[in-house]
């Protein structure tokens, strides 16, 4: 009998990814026990099977929903039966620090993670966003004008995370499920109209679907690639442009800052703060133009106020992003 397509799709994904990935190797795979990760595991199973990797199933418990624990052991168990070798569970404690509940049950889980990674030495870590998730994280971040980072969507691979499926349709992670008889669980959060991603997924897809033609997901998701080529390219130039300017003791020359193009000279200032401890989470782009404004649009400001607390001071012809004193107002 002739392998379905779309476990087929899942499985070359995975292959795709995890090529250079040698015998013998662990690869750890989030798993929520939705048909994205669940489709995931069995895919990764199988190549693992081939090439022989030490396959981990992690499962997070973020304690927000009732049953919580519970439904982290059917995954548990759900992980075994699909022939991973190794199967975790951690339950969490959400803070939320002044980040959304998404953000800050994302923020654990992947501590959990990297821990995970870290203690059987992973070669990757594997996530099951699909092209779906990406096309939501594109539209997500046009409306909320974020720029050309954040319209470059969720990358592929960084550090030992990668995303394996983001060219394959969450139809046929559900499809695939079906089709080799695997259970799934729906998260009751991704169907909360409370929560913007899923607005988006149930009502705004849908509807530029129907008014602008099939395949919306698939161009929005092709969008963000050629986006990331870009913004990983000056991504390069302005840590580049950044090691280059810093001095020894940190401050940055305003003339030299001046001369350089605007796209790298704001993402070395953006460097800056996160190096001298901004949060990238509440570091937004006002604050940015605002640091900018220092360098070309200077008329006797001597200072403006970061996320941290940072401070961003012009003086003798040198900016210097530091973090503040407390009570400091000189």
């Amino acid at each position: 009998m002739s392998l379905h397509p779309a476990v087929a799709a899942v499985r070359l994904g995975v292959r795709r990814a995890l090529a250079d990935v040698g015998p013998g190797r662990a690869v750890v795979v989030a798993c929520s026990g939705g048909p994205d990760s669940v489709a995931l595991l069995a895919a990764t199973v199988f190549e693992g099977h081939k090439a022989g990797w030490h396959v981990v199933g992690v499962t997070v418990d973020h304690g927000l929903q009732e049953g919580s624990a519970e439904r982290a052991a059917a995954v548990v168990a759900q992980m075994a039966e699909a022939g991973a070798a190794e199967t975790l569970t951690a339950r969490v404690h959400v803070e939320s620090d002044g980040l959304g509940p998404e953000a800050a049950a994302r923020r654990a889980r992947y501590a959990v993670l990297e821990e995970v990674a870290a203690r059987v030495d992973a070669a990757a870590v594997l996530l099951g966003h699909t092209r779906d998730d990406q096309a939501e994280t594109v539209l997500l971040g046009l409306a909320r004008g974020s720029g050309g980072r954040s319209l470059s969507g969720m990358r592929r691979r960084y550090d030992r995370f990668v995303r394996p499926l983001l060219d394959v349709g969450r139809a046929d992670t559900v499809t695939a499920c079906l089709v080799e008889g695997r259970a799934t669980w729906d998260d009751p959060h991704n169907s909360d109209p409370a929560y913007s991603r899923s607005r988006v997924r149930h009502r705004v897809l849908p509807v530029l679907e129907e008014q602008l033609g099939p395949g919306v997901a698939e161009t929005l998701a092709r969008t963000a690639d050629q986006l990331r080529t870009d913004m990983d390219h000056l991504d390069d130039l302005a840590e580049s442009a950044y090691a280059d300017l810093r001095a020894p003791d940190g401050a940055l020359p305003v003339d030299r800052l001046a001369e350089t193009a605007d796209a790298v000279r704001r993402r070395v200032l953006r460097l800056a703060a996160l190096a001298a401890g901004a949060p990238a989470s509440e570091l937004f782009h006002e604050h940015v133009l605002a640091m900018d404004a220092l360098v070309t649009d200077w008329h006797g400001q001597r200072w403006i106020d970061l996320p941290g607390p940072v401070r961003c001071r012009r003086a003798d012809g040198r900016l210097r992003v530091e973090r503040a004193r407390l009570g400091s107002i000189s």
